[in-house]
């Protein structure tokens, strides 16, 4: 049940990425769930691969590389899914920067902390 409740929250998350980011487009909320879907998908799969392979240069910028990786992503899952545009590669890497922060304050919002 909870993972459903998070693949909600990024498909609203995601929803909300083009309010602030105009070269960002999201048709409807099935294209949002879909998308939501490919993206986590995307990271838990190609994301540790990338992350590994460029290490080097993630370490000599001190961590930033991070955000052209997470950028690419999701310029790449807005190539492939119709009703989800990504405008450019800046466009992917604001927009996976204001997804990620609206994600993890809905999720902390109406998940709150997890009870041991």
């Amino acid at each position: 049940m909870r993972i459903l409740l998070v693949w909600f929250i990024n498909a609203v998350a995601l929803l909300a990425v083009p309010y602030v980011l105009p070269s960002i487009s999201v048709d409807s909320f099935i294209t949002a769930l879909v998308a939501a879907l490919i993206l986590g998908l995307v990271n838990t799969v190609l994301r540790p691969v990338l992350v590994l392979l460029t290490l080097p240069v993630t370490l000599l910028t001190l961590g930033l590389f991070i955000f052209v990786i997470n950028g690419l992503l999701f310029w790449f899952v807005g190539s492939f899914i119709a009703g989800f545009h990504v405008a450019g590669f800046w466009s992917g890497v604001f927009g996976a920067i204001v997804y990620s922060i609206v994600s993890w304050l809905l999720s902390a919002i109406l998940l709150g902390r997890e009870r041991s």
